[in-house]
C-alpha cells in the first residue's frame, strides 16, 4: 500500500465510512488536534530517553494507554453522526486518568501560585501537549451533540492529567517550577 493516495489533492479527506469532507471541516480540525496532542506526548516521551527516575516505566506505560485512547478519540471524531463508532472510549479510560492524577498530585508540592510552563524538556513538552488537548476539547465542543460525552470528558481530564504529569516529571528530574513574577 502506498502512503500517498492523491485523493486529498483538492482539499478533501475521508471520514470513517468514506464520507468526503473539506480538510478544514470541524471534525477534521478536532481529530487533527488530537493527533497533535498525541505527537506532543511522543515528543515528551522522547526527552525521557536516557533519564531515570522511580516510576518512569509506569509513566511510559500510562502514556502508551493514553496515546492509544487518543486514537480512539480521533476515531469517534472521524465518524459521521449516526454511524457506528469502531473504537470507543470507556468510562474506565477516564477513571484511570483520575486515579493517576490523584496519585501523582499527592506526591507533588502543593500549588500556592500559578506556575509557568517549562522545566525539563519533557515537562515543557507535556505542558504544550496540555494546551493542545485543551484546543482539541474546544473543537470537539464545537461539534455539539454529534460528539460522545465521554470524548469531552476524556479530553477535559486529559489536559488535567498532562498538567500534573508535567509537574511530576519536572519534580523527578529536578526542574524547579517557576511561578509568576512578583513585583
Amino acid at each position: 500500500m502506498k502512503i500517498y493516495t492523491k485523493t486529498g489533492d483538492k482539499g478533501t479527506t475521508s471520514l470513517i465510512y468514506g464520507t468526503r469532507v473539506a480538510k478544514n471541516d470541524k471534525r477534521v480540525e478536532a481529530y487533527g488536534t488530537c493527533d497533535e496532542t498525541n505527537s506532543m506526548i511522543g515528543l515528551a516521551l522522547s526527552y525521557l530517553n536516557g533519564e531515570y527516575f522511580s516510576g518512569k516505566e509506569e509513566m511510559q506505560e500510562m502514556f502508551h494507554k493514553i496515546q492509544t485512547a487518543l486514537f480512539h478519540v480521533g476515531a469517534e471524531l472521524a465518524t459521521p453522526a449516526g454511524k457506528n463508532v469502531k473504537w470507543t472510549l470507556e468510562e474506565k479510560d477516564i477513571e484511570e486518568l483520575e486515579t493517576k492524577i490523584d496519585a501523582w498530585d499527592a506526591a507533588l508540592p502543593q500549588l500556592t501560585n500559578f506556575i509557568l510552563p517549562g522545566g525539563h524538556q519533557a515537562g515543557a513538552a507535556l505542558h504544550v501537549a496540555r494546551t493542545v488537548a485543551r484546543r482539541a476539547e474546544r473543537q470537539a465542543v464545537e461539534l455539539g451533540e454529534e460528539v460522545s460525552p465521554l470524548v469531552l470528558s476524556y479530553l477535559n481530564r486529559l489536559s488535567d492529567f498532562l498538567f500534573v504529569a508535567a509537574r511530576y516529571v519536572n519534580m523527578h528530574l529536578g526542574s524547579k517550577e517557576q511561578t509568576l513574577h512578583q513585583d
